[in-house]
């Protein structure tokens, strides 16, 4: 997989791509990320990529120009199944769209600053506006990051259990359930006896029981 991301702040995303699941799964050649900054695309001597909004108004907005430029770049070196733009009045980010965008080759994803990025960016090039929650950030660099991780995880040979990812919170509408590791006893506390008795059917039962009890107590509406 491929992930293209359009940005004004490259340097943001070097270390926060260097490390843990991220880095295995480029050094395994699993996935490739490639930062763009977009005012290498700009045409304005002074590499300006935003201008005031018509019409008046605080802020400033992402002009269409370099966006453009930038887009049509890449698209003209390979073909891309989606190009994102990160926006908090976008589709909010759910385990079944990161599970869908796992299976893609190609994805772009745009990062906007400012007030935000012209109209016609989003009504001619984009194809998915994704939101990572009802709040407002300086910029779609963060909700880059996040859409990333929580994409790479999913895809066949990144994580050392392939079953794991299979198993965490929202892949089948239902929270994880609890889980303990050794000691089995600290400051009296102790670890359920069903998981040490190693009768795999009834732990499997007892995990799903656990999960639609905490989903009620925690987030009744993924029940609906």
């Amino acid at each position: 997989m491929r992930i293209d991301i359009i940005t004004i702040f490259p340097e943001q995303f070097e270390s926060v791509f260097n490390y843990s699941i991220i880095k295995r799964a480029k050094q395994k050649g699993i996935v490739e990320i490639h930062t763009h900054n977009l005012r290498d695309y700009s045409t304005d001597k002074h590499k300006k990529v935003d201008d005031y909004p018509y019409g008046g108004g605080a802020g400033m907005v992402m002009m269409i120009e370099p966006i453009f430029n930038c887009i049509q770049s890449l698209k003209s070196q390979k073909n891309y199944d989606e190009i994102i733009f990160l926006t908090p009045d976008g589709e909010l980010l759910n385990q079944k769209t990161a599970n869908y965008l796992s299976t893609l080759q190609n994805i772009i994803l745009l990062c906007g600053h400012y007030k935000g990025i012209d109209e016609r960016v989003r009504e001619h090039l984009i194809t998915k506006e994704i939101s990572i929650g009802d709040y407002v950030l300086s910029g779609g660099e963060l909700a880059a990051m996040v859409v990333t991780d929580a994409v790479v995880r999913l895809i066949p040979g990144v994580l050392g259990d392939e079953t794991s990812a299979l198993s965490d919170s929202f892949q089948d509408n239902l929270l994880a359930p609890p889980v303990y590791t050794r000691p089995a006893e600290f400051n009296g506390w102790r670890v359920p006896e069903i998981l040490k008795t190693g009768n795999a059917k009834e732990i499997e039962k007892w995990r799903f029981e656990q999960s639609i009890l905490r989903t009620k107590q925690r987030r009744p509406d993924l029940l609906k």
